[in-house]
């Protein structure tokens, strides 16, 4: 006996509406693959940004299937014409005219005699009915969803039918797509919540697929392009793959300042905060108002004798803080003094450098991971970061395949391969003098800097390391003392540093890395050749007084690791609202 066959059970994914604006996620009902058969029949409110529409008119369903009636198949033989009471008696108007007058009375006086009588106008016919084809895209997902509106639901305005731009909420029914497309689901829309329109003629992305450099006068609006959208889901899966890496390891997040007194490398051009009017801040009718901006300006080296380095306090006393302030360029001196109490603790934020530098890869404002670890040393920070660094390419291959898939398939082609063979290989470590001397027999290539010991490896000579020599990631460690921050520990041979850089393939420097000097007169030694103030820089000190111990981290550079995870290579197209050298525009 043959056993009956059961019809295979269909699985309804859940179609929970966000808690804060009662809806549906288009993700949800787009990305749960062959599950979409169970949401068939469901009433939803979705929300969402019209990519492209579409009109499509048909004939009326009425008059396309009415049967023709007896006298319109069988049409009478002309005859006399019937006239209809109306027309009998605005045929008798001249008469009554005559009659009114001869009795002396104007017929002006009876307006409504000839208005009363006059044919009423027949209203125009309606517009032949029609449906709307709309692609709408909510963010959250690379795919948007087929949005299906009859005309007698939706409004039109100037001319357009909500054209690409407009932001509209529906409630509708998921039906099984009728079109061909690669889209198996649609929504039929029973009625329209919100509209928000737009202005065809003026909306940047009217015109299809801007280049990404045409894209950067527009950064309030780009995050609606199905590239920039990607980037940005990237960059949040990224960002909370770095937390999670340190919370599984026990870090803990500390807050440092952006805004501070010292100079933690004494290299960078930095960004004066300041309160002052002698910028010709608050003139004319804003004279009395008090302004607090941002000014950059440039400064010297900290090695340079200035009258920051000799202990000389410009004339600041008046401004807010009373001395002068900077945007910070590093946090990793604040994160160390509580590494000093607390273990192993990171930041993550924005850090400031006020270089007018035209290089693709530096703007401005560039946020960055910065980690510091106790009772540890140069090694454990080398491990610590190269961890790290395989761990975010991982997750981002396990968390976000769609928009990786678009990745792959718009911008590079070999990414995700890259990214797994990161993943799966150790890295090369070598030391400066080691690199030096391979960069030195290199005979095949002519380098535009010429290349000697004691001098920084330019990217031209990392790239050549980690592109054409190694092939993959390589860390370079113990830098000349002369080309590292003063608070490097310094290594028994008295010329190199404790410091270390990872160069990645196609990105270069991705992390730098150091241990920090814990010997307090070895950190005053390295002051001293600085010239920085012993003052400024005495509550750091404290911590070599106050039970000092040997700690070590790294700085990775968050928007290089998008840059690198996207295949891109201006950190322009991957930075929310990039802040250059004459552009800060919103």
């Amino acid at each position: 006996m043959m056993e009956s066959q059961q019809e295979p059970k269909v699985t309804i994914p859940p179609l929970i509406p966000l808690e804060y604006s009662n809806r549906v996620m288009l993700k949800t009902i787009l990305e749960c693959g062959d599950d979409q058969i169970g949401l068939f029949g469901k009433t939803v409110v979705v929300g969402g940004w019209v990519k492209s529409s579409k009109e499509v008119k048909r004939e009326p369903v009425a008059a396309a299937l009415k049967p023709p009636t007896a006298a319109e198949a069988f049409p009478p033989s002309p005859g006399p014409k019937e006239l209809s009471c109306v027309e009998v008696v605005q045929s008798r108007i001249p008469f009554f005219k005559k009659i009114i007058r001869v009795f002396g009375v104007s017929s002006d006086s009876y307006p409504g005699v000839q208005e009363k009588f006059e044919p009423v106008p027949k209203p125009p016919p309606p517009p032949p009915p029609s449906k709307f084809f709309l692609q709408i895209n909510d963010g959250s997902s690379i795919s948007s969803l087929m949005v299906v509106i009859d005309s007698a639901v939706v409004p039109v305005y100037a001319g357009h039918v909500l054209p690409t731009g407009t932001c509209i909420l529906a409630q509708g029914v998921l039906e099984k797509s009728s079109s061909h497309g690669k889209q198996t689901i649609e929504l039929k829309v029973e009625k329209i919540l919100h509209i928000g329109t737009v202005e065809p003629d003026t909306y940047p992305l009217s015109r299809k697929r801007l280049p990404l450099d045409s894209l950067r006068d527009y950064p309030h609006i780009r995050p609606r392009t199905t590239t920039v959208a990607s980037i940005t889901r990237i960059r949040d899966t990224l960002d909370f793959a770095a937390h999670t890496f340190f919370h599984n390891h026990g870090f803990l997040h500390v807050q440092v300042p952006i805004i501070t007194t010292i100079d933690s490398e004494g290299f960078s051009e930095k960004f004066q905060v300041t309160t002052s009017n002698k910028w010709g801040l608050g003139s004319g009718s804003d004279a009395d108002v008090r302004h607090e901006t941002v000014k950059a300006e440039q400064h010297i080296e900290a090695r340079d004798k200035s009258k920051l380095g000799t202990g000389v306090k410009p004339e600041v006393k008046e401004d807010f803080f009373g001395r002068q302030s900077y945007l910070s360029v590093s946090g990793r001196l604040h994160l160390e003094s509580y590494a000093c109490a607390l273990g192993n603790v990171y930041s993550f934020g924005p850090r400031f450098r006020a270089e007018k530098t035209g290089s693709i890869k530096q703007v401005a404002e560039m946020w960055v991971v910065e980690v510091e670890i106790a009772f540890s040393q140069l090694e454990d920070s080398m491990k610590c970061a190269e961890d790290c660094f395989k761990f975010l390419c991982k997750w981002i291959l396990d968390h976000c395949p769609q928009d990786m898939k678009f990745v792959t398939k718009r911008i590079d082609k070999t990414i995700v391969h890259r990214l797994e063979y990161m993943m799966s290989i150790s890295y090369e470590r070598i030391s400066y003098r080691e690199a030096v001397d391979i960069l030195r027999k290199v005979t095949d290539k002519t380098f535009e800097t010429k290349l000697r010991w004691g001098v920084p490896l330019t990217a031209e000579h990392l790239s050549y390391l980690a592109d054409d020599h190694y092939k993959r990631p390589v860390i370079i460690y113990d830098y000349p003392k002369a080309v590292k921050p003063f608070y490097v520990r310094l290594n028994d041979d008295g010329k190199t540093v404790a410091a270390f850089d990872m160069v990645v393939p196609k990105m270069g420097t991705v992390i730098t890395g150091s241990q920090s000097e814990e010997r307090l007169d070895m950190l005053s030694a390295r002051m001293k050749e600085f010239d920085l103030s012993r003052d400024q820089y005495e509550w750091y000190q404290d911590l070599r007084k106050h039970g000092t111990v040997k700690h070590s981290g790294f700085r990775l550079g968050f928007d290089l690791m998008v840059l690198l995870m996207t295949g891109l290579t201006d950190v322009r197209d991957v930075v929310p609202f990039p802040r250059t050298h004459g552009k800060a525009n919103n």
